[in-house]
């Protein structure tokens, strides 16, 4: 009985193990050279959700941090490399938790850049492969602008539904304020007058 070998990936034309009749998968030589910096670019507004990661009771307030979408990951992707030019894969992490790889193509040669994420509360599986998957991307520079800005703090109901859109810079202040020599971390700003907890 003939058995294989599976990984798994969101493609069909990914590397997948032992292939039956001992057939290796047809390889192909990218001609077009990918222009990975375009990976950095700042994405449209409606591309990118906030997160809470912080609650004041007293005033009504939730500290939120900007994060990119997966759909808009993939677009991004299929826009620069090409949807035959790149591929994500998953793996059980060390201790919990999933991993991610992203590969793209560079030449004629896969490149692949991980990293993980823990299991959500809400949705824990499909939670963490698009945690997982959000983390990858950074490792190629999508989205790591992000993690320069500053977190904010913003009204929100008794649901902890964000009552207001927070400001978010167009491409002209990200370019204005990149600082490319200093690594990507999240600058929290004072919270507000009150007691706060860490939102679940």
């Amino acid at each position: 009985m003939l058995s294989k070998k599976l990984t798994v990936t969101n493609r069909c034309h990914h590397r997948v193990g032992n292939y039956p009749g001992n057939l290796n998968p047809p390889t192909a030589t990218m001609k077009t050279r990918i222009d990975l910096k375009r990976l950095q670019a700042p994405f449209s507004p409606e591309d990118i959700e906030w997160k809470p990661i912080a609650i004041s009771k007293q005033t009504g307030k939730a500290l939120v941090a900007p994060y990119v979408t997966n759909r808009a990951i993939m677009d991004r992707l299929d826009e620069v490399c090409g949807p035959e030019n790149w591929r994500n894969e998953f793996r059980p992490g060390p201790g919990g938790g999933v991993l991610c790889g992203i590969s793209i193509r560079v030449g004629d040669e896969w490149i692949t850049k991980w990293d993980g994420a823990e299991n959500t509360d809400i949705e824990p599986v499909k939670g963490g492969l698009s945690s997982a998957m959000r983390r990858a991307a950074v490792q190629w520079g999508i989205g790591r602008y992000l993690y320069r800005l500053p977190n904010q703090w913003v009204r929100i109901d008794e649901r902890g539904r964000l009552l207001e859109t927070p400001h978010l810079p167009d491409a002209a202040e990200v370019a204005a304020s990149e600082d490319r020599t200093a690594p990507a971390r999240r600058m929290r700003p004072a919270p507000p007058r009150g007691t706060t907890s860490r939102a679940e």
